[in-house]
């Protein structure tokens, strides 16, 4: 079946907007734009094919544009948000009037929204839009480098399946499909808080046994979360869930994991955690406020509870380990 053209407009132009919009203009089967609020990035795209602040001399396909003008967005039939999940939503309540009614939003930032919410359930409140999860086991330089990653669509509507399909068919980009949008969201924030962890246990110990031991703890714990948030646990199984919190948990690219190794060091200190986003501890402390009026945090969910101590009281991390065996 022959496909359709789509506008697809990525919002964000750093590593995975720019290693998303590259793959898909490389198929040279839709116009893909990249809307950026940076200036020079644009600039540099646009007349030279480079993006030199996120993948320096590597070069660009010919068919991706950049664009800081948001009026763009206007004839968009497909927008991916791939800029941070801490001002996903301030950012878009911005556009509310600028996307068509039709358009179909894809979010693709890992965490929570500032009013504590997810991303889709913020945005769902500002737009009429269908809002769509996108998430999975991908480091952007690997994408661009066009090895096969995969992506978990979340999505209500049955036939975005075979639409993105298509769009993504004859490329590096494999994905499945859900209807469980919360699971989706859900599994992409609590990832990134099991790979602290599993970067404290690693600084203690290089332990295969001990790693795997927590790691299968540490699945547990996010399924039993996961229930209680409104997912499914079938979600867990797919790419979202089991190999976006295999990548996370177990690669040292991983921001969250090297944030684990740092406080399992002894070299973590806010300045670490202020200079780059690290959805994780932000999550761990929305999680827990919430799971501990709830749920009886400590008997119920050990790493996590422990996390939060890491976060918010005087803590010997050196005793974290002993404290989750005992604990679970």
């Amino acid at each position: 079946m022959e496909q359709a053209l789509q506008n697809i407009c990525i919002i964000g132009s750093g590593a995975i907007g720019t290693a998303l919009g590259n793959v898909l203009a490389k198929k040279k089967m839709h116009n893909v734009t990249l809307l950026s609020i940076e200036e020079d990035v644009v600039q540099s795209i646009n007349e030279t094919r480079h993006n030199f602040k996120y993948f320096g001399k590597l070069k660009l396909s010919k068919h991706l544009k950049a664009t800081m003008d948001v009026t763009h967005l206007r004839k968009s039939d497909i927008v991916f948000l791939a800029i941070p999940s801490v001002v996903t939503v301030e950012y878009m309540s911005r556009l509310a009037g600028h996307l068509g009614k039709d358009t179909i939003i894809l979010n693709m930032a890992k965490g929570f929204s500032s009013d504590k919410k997810t991303i889709i359930e913020s945005l769902e409140s500002i737009f009429p839009n269908p809002v769509c999860s996108f998430k999975g086991p991908t480091f952007a330089r690997e994408l661009i480098l066009k090895q096969p990653t995969a992506f978990t669509l979340g999505s209500r509507e049955p036939a975005h399946a075979a639409l993105f399909g298509q769009i993504f068919d004859e490329t590096t980009v494999y994905i499945d499909f859900t209807n469980d949008v919360k699971g989706v969201e859900i599994l992409s924030i609590l990832k990134n808080i099991y790979a602290i962890a599993a970067g404290i246990v690693d600084a203690h110990y290089n332990s295969p046994n001990l790693r795997f031991l927590f790691l299968t703890r540490a699945f547990n714990e996010m399924r039993q979360i996961l229930l209680k948030s409104g997912g499914r646990e079938d979600t867990m199984f797919r790419y979202c869930g089991f190999g976006d919190f295999s990548l996370t948990a177990l690669n040292d690219l991983s921001r969250n994991r090297t944030l684990g190794l740092l406080i399992g060091k002894g070299f973590f200190t806010e300045n670490i955690s202020d200079k780059v986003v690290l959805e994780g501890k932000n999550a761990v402390n929305i999680f827990c406020e919430e799971i501990a009026v709830k749920n009886n945090l400590d008997c119920k969910f050990p790493i996590i509870s422990e996390l939060f101590k890491v976060f918010n009281e005087k803590y010997d991390v050196s005793k974290f380990v002993n404290r989750l065996l005992k604990g679970a």
